[in-house]
């Protein structure tokens, strides 16, 4: 699906900010990219979309080379990929279906988006995504009214709706508390394997990614230091992408509290049953 090769960003400055980058990507697999700040995560992925253009090196989105085409080219390659923000990037004044619509902008001609004159197969798609992202009671709020996980749903249809074959997703959970997290992060995952979706979430939350991702890949100083399995993520996998610390107290205290999560739901799950089974007795 997508192929990174040679990927490399070097900056007027003569700063690397991406060296030398190869990465497959196959169709259905949710990538999370970790690494510490300026590891050049976020640089990544506005290279796959060329908000960022590479230096060097070749990205392919199936058999389609982004890197070799031109304006007209881009923007229709553009609609493949659906691109996900930490900061939302809604029209605040705009209602949620029409910041949804927007990603249909891209299919639409000047004059129709301008006044938002959007086809009625345009709408229906808006509709059903924005039922699967269980936004539907919030339809005609204003974006500005919305919560952070609810704007984030927004984010999430909006992306959708341009009918991607991959997700670019920049640290989609920054901003949102660790319930709404897990949940952005679960949604995410169950659409990608709805829709047989490729995508690319840049996150810095280590064990929210080790908890949903199917794969992990490691950036320090622009280059690939660890991809694989999120089990395969150790101590010395940590110390190799972040840098000396010690690991093993802090994978500790995550399988404890891990271990008093599922303690408290058992406790929770024996206090519904005892009265159950006192009462068929």
């Amino acid at each position: 699906m997508l192929r990174l090769e040679g990927l490399s960003k070097r900056y007027a400055n003569g700063d690397r900010a991406l060296d030398h980058i190869d990465l497959h990507v196959p169709a259905g697999q949710v990538v999370g990219l970790i690494g510490p700040s300026g590891a050049g995560k976020s640089t990544l992925i506005r290279c796959v979309n060329r908000l960022v253009e590479p230096s060097e090196g070749k990205i392919f989105l199936g058999d389609v080379e982004l890197t070799a085409l031109g304006r007209a080219g881009l923007r229709q390659a553009r609609r493949r990929m659906g691109m996900i923000f930490q900061e939302y990037a809604l029209v605040e004044r705009l209602s949620v279906m029409e910041n949804v619509l927007s990603g249909r902008l891209g299919y639409v001609g000047f004059w129709r988006a301008w006044f938002r004159r959007f086809p009625q197969a345009d709408i229906d798609r808006a509709f059903a995504v924005l039922d699967r992202v269980s936004l539907m009671d919030h339809v005609d709020k204003r974006a500005d009214e919305l919560s952070g996980g609810q704007r984030q749903r927004v984010g999430i249809a909006r992306a959708l709706v341009q009918e991607p074959d991959i997700l670019l997703v920049d640290e989609p959970t920054a901003s949102l508390d660790p319930k709404t997290s897990r949940q952005i992060m679960r949604l995410i995952v169950e659409i990608c394997a709805e829709r047989n979706l490729a995508a690319i979430v840049n996150i810095h939350d280590v064990a929210l990614a080790q908890m949903f991702v199917q794969r992990i890949v490691g950036l320090r100083a622009g280059r690939v230091v660890f991809d694989g399995p999120p089990e395969s993520l150790d101590p010395a996998a940590l110390t190799a992408i972040y840098g000396e610390e010690d690991w093993s107290k802090t994978m500790t205290r995550e399988e404890e509290a891990e271990d008093r999560a599922h303690e408290a739901a058992s406790e929770q799950l024996r206090g519904v049953r005892a009265p159950l089974i006192a009462e068929a007795l």
